[in-house]
C-alpha cells in the first residue's frame, strides 16, 4: 500500500478493509504475526482467514509469500487484495506477467505473492526468495500438509525445509477443517510451536443444516432452489450425473445452472467457473474438484446429492455457503446405496489407511442418521463441547421421532442370514412379508422361520432401518448387489447392541413449506435504492471484470441503504468501504444514494 507503513491494527484494519473492529480471534491471530511468533490457526470458512495475513503483509517491510493450493483460489484471493489497494501478484503457469513479478517481488514492491506448493518446493524459488525481502509464509489449507487432512498432497512436505531455510521469518498456518490428531500433524510438519496453536471453534451459526433421504433428487433440489433465492452450489459424486442434474435443474427452474468437473474441456470448466463467480444467482452443479478455489460470498445454499467422503470434507464443502455471514442453507440427499458403494471401495485403498477410513465412514453415519443436533455432532466431531440444541438444523427445527427398532433390526437380519446372504433389500422384505412369489417358493424361502414374521406397524419400519443397518455398516453390499452381514450385526442379533430408528418426516404440503432463514429475507427485495447501489454495483463489476462482491459486499450496500450517508466521510463509515475502495466508487455510490 502506501509508503506511510500503518502500525496501529484496528488503524490499518479500517484503512485497508474499512472495518472497525476484528472478528472472533482474527486479532489474535494477527498480533502473533506482527510479533514475529509462527502460529497454526484453524478458524471457520467465512471468519476471514485471509485478512490475518493481508493485514500484517501491509504493516510490514517485504513482502508475505502465499502458499495456496489450486491457482483458481489464487486469481480469486488477487482479486480482493488488489480492490482493496494491496500490491498483489501471483506466480503461476497461467501467468503472462511472470517476468514483471519477480522484478517487483526482488524490489520489495509487492505486500503479497500468492504461489503454488509445487512451484514454492522447487530450488530456483528458494534462490528467488534470497534475493528479496520476506515478512512472513502464509500457508493456506494447511491441513493439506497431513496425511490425516482429507486432501493430502504431498508437494505440501516439501515446503518446511523451504521455510527452515529462512529462521527469522514466521510462518501463518491456516485451515478451516482439522480435528485434534490433524492439528498436531500440521503443527509438526510445518514446524510450529504448539503454543502456537488458536483454534477458533467451528461453528457456522448462519448455516441451517438438513439431512434428507434421497427420493427424486432433480425435484428435491429444484424445490430447494425455489425456495432458497441467490447463488447456490450442487455437489454430485459423478461427472455424468453432473451434466445430466445440470440440465434437469434448468429445465425445472428456467435459472442458469451450469456444470462443473474436471472431464470439461478446460476453456469450458474456467468460463463457467467464472460466470458462476460473477453471478449473483447461478447455480453449479459440480464434482469435489470444484469449491476450494473459490471464495464467493454469496452464496445462499449448497446441496449434495449423496454422502460427501468425511465429515471433514462435509464441513468443508458446506462451508461455502454463506460466508458473507447471511442466513445460507445445507441441504444433505443420501441413499443406503451411498454407504454401501462407500463401504466397498474401502477394499480398494490399503490396508494402513482402512480403519481410519472405516472410522470417517461410521462417524458420517450417525451424522446422517441421528435424531439429536445436526451441528451438535459436527462440533463435538471436532472436538468442542456444543449446546445439546443448536436451533438451526432439521432436528433441531422439527424432532423427528426416534423409536427403539431392535426387535424388528434383529428379525431383517436374521431374514438376511438365513436366505444366505446373497439376496437384495427386496427380496428379503417378501420374505419377512410373507409374499411367496415365484423366486420365493423356487428357493424354498416360504419355509423359513423368517417366512412372514413382520407384520402391522413393523411393516413401514423395514425401509428406513435397512438404509440405517447399511449406514452403520450392519449390513453390507455383496459382490452382486445382495445384502451380507457386517460390523455389529451380530451383536444385535445377540441382543448386545441395540438400534435407534429415526422415522422419516412426514411428507410437508407445498403451501405449508418453513421459508425462514432460506436466504429469502437476507436483502431488502423491492427496495428501490437497495436495488440501485445493486445495479451501479453491477455496472462497476463489469467495467472492472471482477465479480459484483469484489467492489461491495451485500451486507455493505444493506447498510448503505439503512443509514443513507450523504458525504464521503459518512459513507467511509459504511462496513466493507476501505480507504481505496471510498476513492474509486465512493462519489458513484453517493450520487445514487443523494438521488433517494
Amino acid at each position: 500500500m502506501s509508503a506511510d507503513l500503518l502500525t496501529d491494527p484496528a488503524e490499518a484494519l479500517h484503512a485497508t478493509f474499512g472495518f472497525s473492529a476484528f472478528r472472533g480471534v482474527q486479532e489474535d491471530v494477527v498480533d502473533r504475526v506482527l510479533a514475529g511468533r509462527s502460529t497454526l490457526a484453524v478458524m471457520p470458512t467465512g471468519a476471514g482467514k485471509s485478512l490475518t495475513y493481508q493485514l500484517p503483509a501491509v504493516m510490514q517491510q517485504g513482502t508475505c509469500v502465499v502458499i495456496s493450493p489450486l491457482i483458481a483460489l489464487m486469481h480469486d484471493q488477487l482479486r480482493s487484495a488488489t480492490a482493496n489497494g494491496i500490491r498483489a501478484a501471483t506466480l503461476t503457469s497461467a501467468d503472462m506477467d511472470r517476468e514483471q513479478t519477480i522484478d517487483r517481488f526482488r524490489a520489495g514492491e509487492l505486500d503479497l505473492l500468492y504461489i503454488a506448493p509445487e512451484r514454492a518446493s522447487q530450488p530456483h524459488f528458494r534462490e528467488l526468495l534470497s534475493k528479496a525481502p520476506i515478512c512472513l509464509f502464509a500457508i493456506d489449507e494447511a491441513h493439506c500438509v497431513s496425511e490425516w487432512g482429507h486432501d493430502f498432497r504431498p508437494d505440501y512436505r516439501l515446503l518446511r525445509p523451504l521455510m527452515d531455510a529462512f529462521p527469522e521469518v514466521p510462518r501463518l498456518a491456516l485451515t478451516a477443517t482439522a480435528d485434534a490428531h490433524t492439528r498436531a500433524d500440521i503443527l509438526a510438519q510445518l514446524g510450529i510451536p504448539e503454543e502456537g496453536l488458536i483454534v477458533a471453534g467451528f461453528d457456522r451459526p448462519n448455516i441451517r443444516y438438513t439431512i434428507r433421504h434421497r427420493e427424486s433428487v432433480a425435484r428435491q433440489i429444484a424445490q430447494l432452489m425455489a425456495d432458497v433465492p441467490g447463488p447456490g452450489i450442487v455437489y454430485t459424486t459423478s461427472r455424468a450425473k453432473t451434466e445430466k442434474l445440470a440440465e434437469q435443474l434448468a429445465a425445472a427452474t428456467g435459472r442458469t445452472v451450469l456444470p462443473y468437473h474436471a472431464g470439461l474441456e478446460p476453456q469450458v470448466r474456467a468460463g463457467n467457473q467464472a460466470a458462476f463467480v460473477a453471478s449473483e444467482d447461478m447455480v453449479i452443479v459440480a464434482t469435489i474438484a470444484f469449491g476450494m478455489g473459490i471464495d464467493k460470498p454469496d452464496v445462499r445454499f449448497v446441496a449434495h446429492e449423496g454422502i460427501p467422503k468425511s465429515i471433514e470434507a462435509y464441513y468443508q464443502e458446506t462451508g461455502r455457503a454463506g460466508r458473507d455471514g447471511d442466513d445460507a442453507q445445507a441441504v444433505m440427499f443420501w441413499a443406503a446405496g451411498d454407504f454401501a458403494q462407500a463401504r466397498s471401495r474401502l477394499s480398494e485403498i490399503e490396508e494402513s489407511r482402512r480403519a481410519g477410513e472405516n472410522a470417517r465412514l461410521n462417524a458420517l453415519a450417525v451424522l446422517v442418521e441421528t435424531g439429536s443436533c445436526r451441528r451438535a455432532i459436527l462440533l463435538r466431531h471436532f472436538g468442542e463441547d456444543p449446546p445439546a440444541r443448536c436451533g438451526n438444523c432439521d432436528n433441531c427445527l422439527d424432532a423427528p421421532g426416534v423409536i427403539d427398532a431392535t426387535v424388528t433390526a434383529q428379525k431383517l437380519l436374521s431374514a438376511v442370514f438365513r436366505t444366505g446372504q446373497t439376496y437384495g433389500f427386496g427380496h428379503v422384505e417378501k420374505v419377512l412379508l410373507g409374499q411367496a412369489d415365484d423366486r420365493v417358493l423356487t428357493r424354498g424361502h416360504d419355509q423359513l422361520s423368517v417366512f412372514g414374521i413382520v407384520d402391522g406397524d413393523e411393516v413401514r419400519l423395514l425401509k428406513p432401518l435397512s438404509r440405517a443397518l447399511q449406514a452403520r455398516g450392519s449390513l453390507l453390499p455383496t459382490e452382486h448387489g445382495g445384502l451380507m452381514l457386517g460390523g455389529d450385526a451380530r451383536l444385535i442379533l445377540k441382543g448386545e447392541a441395540s438400534v435407534q430408528l429415526v422415522l422419516p418426516p412426514k411428507k410437508e404440503s407445498r403451501g405449508r413449506r418453513d421459508r425462514s432463514g432460506s436466504g429469502g429475507g437476507v436483502n431488502p427485495v423491492g427496495d428501490p435504492l437497495f436495488d440501485a447501489l445493486r445495479e451501479l454495483r453491477r455496472a462497476l463489476a463489469q467495467e472492472a471484470s471482477v465479480p459484483p462482491y469484489v467492489i461491495f459486499h451485500d451486507s455493505t450496500l444493506r447498510e448503505m441503504a439503512a443509514v443513507r450517508p450523504t458525504s464521503l466521510g459518512a459513507l467511509g463509515a459504511i462496513g466493507g468501504v476501505g480507504t481505496r475502495k471510498l476513492e474509486a466508487y465512493g462519489d458513484a455510490f453517493l450520487q445514487i444514494l443523494r438521488e433517494f
